[in-house]
Parts: C-alpha cells; sequence; structure tokens
C-alpha cells in the first residue's frame, strides 16, 4: 500500500506539473521570437519609426492565453516590423481590417509592403489557416467596449477617462476589472502615452485638455466590477 501511495504521488507531481513547465517552456520560446526580432530590426535604418508604432510594454508572458498556438503566431509574425501588439488594443470589429492590412504588407503589397518586406530580408507571412486564427485569437481577447448607455455622467464626472482612453483606443468597460487593477492598468497607459507623446497632463496651457490621473481611477474605481 505504502509502495502504491508513493507510486502515484510521483505520477500526480510529474503529471501536474507538466502544464505550467510547457506554458513556461512556450512562452520562453516566444520571447526568444520576439527579442530577435526586435534585434533585428532596430538597428536598421527605419528604426526610428518603426519603434514609435506602439509602445514596448507587451511581453510573451503578458499575452492572453500565453501558450496558446495563436500566441506563438503573434510572437512569429507580429514583430517583425514593429513591437509586440496587446489584444485589448482594439474592440473586437477593428481587429479583422487590421489584420488583413498587415498580412497585405507582409507579402509585400500594399501601403509601405514593399520597404518592410526588403527591410526584413524577406518577412514570413502567415497562411490563411493562421491567418484566421490569429483573428479569432484577437477578437477573443480584445478590449470589452463601454456600453456609453451605462454611463450618462460620461461627459461630466467621466470626462477625464472619456477625453484619456479614447485617445488610442476604444473606451474600456470599467466594470471589467476590479478596482485594485484598475489602478496597474492606469499607470502602465499613463507610461504609453507620455512615451507616445500624447497629451498626459503638464504645465496648464490655454486650450489644452489636462487629464488627471486622480479623477481618472476616482471614476474607474466607482463603476469597478467586484
Amino acid at each position: 500500500m505504502f509502495r502504491c501511495c508513493v507510486l502515484l504521488t510521483s505520477l500526480c507531481a510529474l503529471f501536474c506539473t507538466q502544464p505550467a513547465a510547457s506554458a513556461d517552456a512556450a512562452s520562453s520560446a516566444n520571447q526568444r521570437l520576439i527579442d530577435a526580432a526586435l534585434a533585428r530590426w532596430s538597428g536598421g535604418p527605419q528604426a526610428g519609426w518603426l519603434s514609435r508604432i506602439l509602445p514596448p510594454t507587451m511581453t510573451a508572458t503578458a499575452l492572453p492565453e500565453p501558450d496558446s498556438p495563436a500566441a506563438s503566431l503573434m510572437a512569429r509574425y507580429c514583430v517583425q516590423c514593429h513591437h509586440l501588439p496587446s489584444p485589448a488594443m482594439h474592440h473586437p470589429d477593428k481587429w479583422p481590417k487590421i489584420v488583413d492590412r498587415m498580412v497585405v504588407r507582409m507579402r509585400g503589397s500594399g501601403n509601405r509592403g514593399a520597404l518592410m518586406k526588403d527591410m526584413m530580408g524577406g518577412a514570413a507571412a502567415p497562411d490563411e489557416e493562421e491567418v484566421h486564427m490569429l483573428i479569432g485569437y484577437l477578437r477573443r481577447n480584445a478590449q470589452k467596449p463601454i456600453d456609453v448607455a451605462r454611463y450618462p455622467d460620461l461627459d461630466t464626472r467621466g470626462r477625464s477617462f472619456r477625453d484619456a482612453c479614447d485617445q488610442c483606443h476604444v473606451l474600456p468597460e470599467p466594470s471589467s476589472r476590479p478596482a485594485r487593477e484598475w489602478r496597474r492598468v492606469v499607470q502602465r497607459m499613463e507610461d504609453n502615452m507620455s512615451w507616445m507623446n500624447r497629451i498626459v497632463g503638464s504645465a496648464p496651457q490655454r486650450g489644452e485638455p489636462q487629464l488627471r490621473r486622480q479623477d481618472i481611477l476616482g471614476y474607474l474605481e466607482s463603476k469597478a466590477g467586484r
């Protein structure tokens, strides 16, 4: 009986730790692809404008479903010409057109397509099955848009939140996160806005909107999910 228990315990430990180990291995492999792509294009003549397209905040482990095949496709294709994008950058209906536009460029056509393909030494492009997988992944993990009918105070108490967040993406649903998580998100977005030269608040100038972090946080925390 004792030997059976020891054997079962060992087998349980082996199989229970395999998924975590597999996920870590997948994220590590994805991050190596991301780092290699960044090293390749950041030293080129177009690095100045490529590095400004997206803020460099996303890592392989920060992706939703980081060990999924779709996350690996993100690490393989999306970083060939810019930093890794977050699926939450856009709402679900916007992603298909964006992916289609990027695929055209990876294939060497469309706006800047020939330049990008030449600059990357022949950028790889996903096949049709991979394109559908990427679109499904991005839509599944996209930003959940706000239901404006539930927030009649967006133009008054929520004005700072509205003006700050819709500079770069659709307004997020405040109830989609707990209050403690909004603090981390707002800090990260403030860093991103500063990096992208968006309005984040400065010395008051006539005609310039002032975005107050505490106003944004206060609004989101009052509407946050439980």
